[in-house]
């Protein structure tokens, strides 16, 4: 659920479906958790209160790392991100690219998550 915090910078490599979504949900607690101080402290409604935007903005980098690397765990670039551009159609492809499992075994963005690469596993026993 954290590890997106980790790799805050991390636009390489490949991050697993549990990784993603353990992070989506955390992102909805903490959207919830900040909707319900600006109701009753701010009288705000929606993500328009300043503790829905600083939850925004404070993630953005993060969740755009893993949104990359989950693309790269499905063997697709990160430009497919824009396909979220397209209205309604877009969001549901790239909604069925996060919940696809990823690509069994090394691909070009790199090992499978949680595997460690041959060059990683050699450099342990030399």
């Amino acid at each position: 659920m954290f590890t997106a915090y980790k790799n805050y910078w991390d636009f390489q490599g490949r991050a697993a479906r549990s990784e993603y979504w353990l992070f989506c949900l955390w992102m909805l607690i903490l959207g919830v958790a900040a909707g319900t101080i600006d109701a009753l402290a701010f009288n705000a409604r929606g993500f328009g209160g300043p503790c829905g935007l600083f939850v925004t903005f404070a993630h953005l980098i993060p969740n755009l790392s893993l949104s990359f690397r989950r693309l790269h765990d499905t063997n697709r670039t990160a430009w497919w991100l824009l396909i979220a551009l397209i209205p309604l159609l877009g969001g549901l492809v790239l909604f069925v690219f996060t919940v696809l499992r990823g690509t069994q075994g090394e691909n070009r963005f790199g090992p499978e998550p949680g595997q460690r690469s041959y060059e990683e596993l050699q450099a342990t026993f030399a």
